[in-house]
């Protein structure tokens, strides 16, 4: 079974969800020859994106899978052997008017009506999905991210007197300025990962903050950051599923997250859930991190085993029953 992904060609500071895939490919049972296909355009302009369009029309294979933000590409596609990635609806959230309209024309609406089948990365996803598109809940299969096998078990030593909390992302949803209102006094020093505003550099100097930032890291490095701090803050107000609390749970150190949408699906005991609109229950969150030794330890043991959900293999294992489904 040739089973062509069609890819977006790659953009600078853009999660990159094709590396995921890449990961489970190498994992497919022998009966699945995996085929790549990377748009030739960014997705940009009308004639860039119907060159792809009709690109992927002449290399598509007996099953097709569409991952990434080019949606669209599955408007020529043979409909009843095509899957589309859909992570979540967010970019919705953040338009308005004539051009929400049209965004979810082309990127939804007709792409949903163009494929078989619908693959999501959370309940919480699948169930936005439903309700915006308005159909068969059967359509839309839930398969969650895998965790990279860059990460591992890490050694971990938690520092008392000043712990160093990771902040994985500055976009306005991962709720950076809350997170700082709930640390202003606190004895610790912050990372963060992400390029930072003049409004979140304006924060962080009122309330305080010791703070270090760094961006555009590698995977090495990105890693390295996980096993050099004491506890992950992830209090985001929106995710489609929440990647950085798999990845500290592999590692080994203690995470926050929010307990709303999909977090708490995919965190289940292995996080300190927190209401992220208050401020208060974050900052009890992290003391609580920070000075009860047990609770430490049982969201890190914990962590290992919600870890062991989201192993390639499995995941691998998911989509290969798909495309047999589509196969037939």
């Amino acid at each position: 079974m040739k089973v062509v992904f069609f890819h977006r060609k790659p953009e600078a500071n853009y999660f990159s969800v094709e590396g995921t895939f890449e990961t489970t490919r190498k994992l497919m049972s022998e009966d699945i020859e995996p085929i790549v296909v990377q748009s030739r355009f960014l997705s940009r302009g009308f004639f860039r994106r119907l060159y792809n369009i009709i690109e992927a029309f002449f290399r598509q294979g007996e099953v097709n899978h569409i991952t990434g933000d080019v949606t669209f590409l599955s408007f020529l596609l043979t409909k009843n052997k095509t899957l589309l990635t859909i992570l979540d609806s967010q970019a919705l959230d953040r338009m308005k008017g004539l051009k929400r309209k049209l965004y979810f024309l082309f990127w939804f609406k007709i792409p949903e009506k163009r494929v078989k089948l619908i693959s999501t990365i959370s309940q919480s996803s699948k169930n936005e999905l439903v309700k915006l598109l308005c159909c068969d809940a059967e359509k839309i299969k839930v398969v969650p991210v895998c965790i990279s096998p860059k990460y591992k078990k890490a050694p971990y030593k938690f520092e008392a007197e000043k712990p160093k909390i990771l902040q994985v992302g500055t976009a306005e949803n991962k709720n950076l300025e809350r997170l700082c209102a709930a640390i202003e006094g606190l004895p610790c020093t912050l990372h963060i990962i992400g390029k930072l505003s003049k409004q979140q550099l304006m924060v962080l100097a009122d309330k305080a903050i010791d703070f270090t930032n760094s961006f555009a890291l590698s995977d090495e490095e990105m890693v390295a950051e996980y096993i050099d701090c004491h506890l992950v803050s992830f209090v985001s107000t929106y995710e489609g599923f929440g990647m950085p609390i798999i990845e500290a749970n592999t590692v080994g150190r203690p995470v926050i997250t929010s307990n709303l949408l999909s977090m708490p699906e995919v965190a289940g005991d292995s996080a300190c859930l927190v209401d992220p609109f208050d401020i208060n229950d974050i900052r009890a969150g992290l003391l609580r991190i920070m000075q009860d030794k047990e609770y430490r330890v049982m969201l890190i043991e914990n962590g290992y085993k919600n870890a062991n959900r989201f192993k390639p293999e499995g995941i691998a294992k998911q989509y290969s029953e798909i495309y047999r489904e589509l196969y037939l």
